[in-house]
């Protein structure tokens, strides 16, 4: 790899435990590359650069002296959701946040694993739309074309990656938030269960519907970071039984049968699949049926399962926004969802959060005839930039759900999903696809999207070089 774009977690991981690189110099070169994008791409909220060197030689030290842990010196980077100590933690807020004084418990296993942390990435505020944009920290932009949104709201984690300035990076997804990116920028995104990476200082994030997930170039690199970040908070409430993931990308998933779900679960504002998007899919569909699996369509039985996430997820934005330094300084429209918040933060969220054993149920029974779930991660391909930024409250919300309407369910459930590249549409746009299963379906999942790679290699395209500069709207 060229040193204007990192390798994979896995080359470097080898590179530096055979002594072929130092920390040092990988992570001077992550922060020449971060300095060099921010203009175009703007990907990060915080660059930590004197702390990444100081943690890059410390690491040297380890490896000189016969140290190996999963991801000694590598640098990597986290989203600005998670806490780091000694920066800020504003999830893409405006405003004056102290620095906190503990690592958050993703972060801290990070590190237990010897990463570098280099900087902490851009995210829309609290996490609410796909789009990474605000009057916090600007626009941050897609690679492969930069007139366009990565997503969100992992949308600085998934530009970072998709672009080569680090290997992997954690984002989080409460509605497809780092599915949803992954699929914008031609990466893998890795929602695993419910607890598998805690939230930790945040036992449950936006009432359980919120996870931390894995993005990168590859299957096993999004594994591996999935594996190195995974554990609990001794005061975590989920707190699933412990498995390894990294194992399952060199495994033959064995012949499966698979449900190919085109059909939108019900939501009050109709969303229609963009036609090349439901194309891509169904290639995608047609060559796991020559890999020799079983696949027909058919569809998960949602039922009026949205009806139970606008409480959770509302309500978790009211928690979040008193946690804010002033928030009259945030948008209009976090203000309203913090209203409705507080409103459905009563029975109705008490109601919706009994639904859910109700939908494991019905929907856990679906898998008793499948056992992986394909469908799109969007309708349509990344947004311009501004165009749903600029919108008001109402036509936030009908534009987003017309956009992203797959991946919220899996968010309610608390299961696995992993965004996979489908190809492109249009202009080059990117756009991906996402394999469901239920509660510890990861290593399966993961399994069969490298049984996809292996055959697509979409890991071998890169954006172009330099990022192309902004197009007119």
């Amino acid at each position: 790899m060229t040193p204007d774009r990192a390798a994979g977690l896995l080359p470097t991981r080898r590179a530096l435990a055979e002594g072929e690189v130092t920390s040092r110099a990988l992570v001077e070169r992550a922060l020449a590359r971060i300095e060099a994008t921010q203009g175009t791409l703007n990907a990060f909220r915080i660059v930590r650069a004197e702390a990444a060197l100081a943690e890059a030689d410390a690491a040297d030290r380890e490896l000189a002296s016969g140290v190996r842990r999963p991801l000694l010196g590598v640098p990597v980077a986290v989203k600005d959701d998670m806490d780091v100590a000694g920066e800020p933690t504003a999830f893409g807020c405006p405003g004056a946040f102290a620095p906190v004084t503990e690592d958050g418990e993703a972060v801290r296993r990070l590190r237990a694993a010897g990463a570098v942390i280099v900087g902490k990435t851009n995210t829309c505020e609290l996490g609410q739309w796909p789009f990474t944009e605000g009057p916090a920290f600007g626009d941050t932009r897609n690679p492969w074309h930069t007139g366009h949104t990565p997503g969100g709201s992992s949308g600085g984690s998934a530009a970072a990656v998709a672009a080569g300035l680090v290997p992997a990076a954690l984002g989080s997804d409460g509605a497809g938030s780092v599915r949803i990116p992954a699929s914008w920028t031609g990466l893998i995104g890795i929602k695993p269960q419910r607890g598998r990476i805690s939230t930790w200082p945040h036992g449950e994030s936006f009432q359980g519907i919120t996870v931390n997930g894995t993005l990168a170039r590859t299957v096993a690199d999004a594994a591996l970071l999935l594996d190195a970040a995974s554990g609990n908070h001794a005061r975590d409430p989920h707190r699933p039984a412990a498995l390894t993931v990294a194992d399952a990308a060199g495994r033959d998933p064995g012949r499966l049968r698979i449900a190919l779900s085109l059909k939108p679960p019900f939501t009050a504002v109709p969303a229609r699949l963009h036609p090349e998007i439901r194309a891509r899919v169904v290639e995608l569909a047609e060559k796991l049926a020559e890999l020799g699996h079983d696949v027909e369509e058919a569809d998960p039985p949602y039922g009026q399962i949205g009806l139970t996430f606008v409480p959770r997820a509302t309500a978790g934005i009211a928690e979040r926004v008193r946690e804010t330094p002033d928030p009259a300084l945030l948008d209009p429209r976090t203000r309203d969802a913090a209203r409705l918040g507080r409103l459905l933060g009563g029975a109705p969220l008490r109601a919706a959060r009994r639904a859910e054993a109700v939908l494991h149920r019905r929907i856990g029974r679906f898998f008793a005839r499948y056992d992986v779930i394909l469908a799109p991660t969007t309708a349509a391909p990344p947004p311009r930039i501004g165009a749903l930024y600029g919108l008001r409250g109402p036509a936030t919300d009908r534009a987003m759900i017309a956009a992203c309407p797959y991946a919220w369910p899996w968010n309610v459930l608390g299961w696995p999903g992993v965004n996979v590249p489908a190809g492109f549409v249009g202009d080059g746009l990117p756009v991906g696809a996402q394999l469901l299963g239920p509660a510890a379906g990861e290593p399966l999942l993961v399994s069969l999207a490298a049984q996809l790679e292996a055959e697509l290699r979409w890991h071998e395209l890169w954006p172009p070089r330099p990022a192309t500069a902004p197009r007119a709207a």
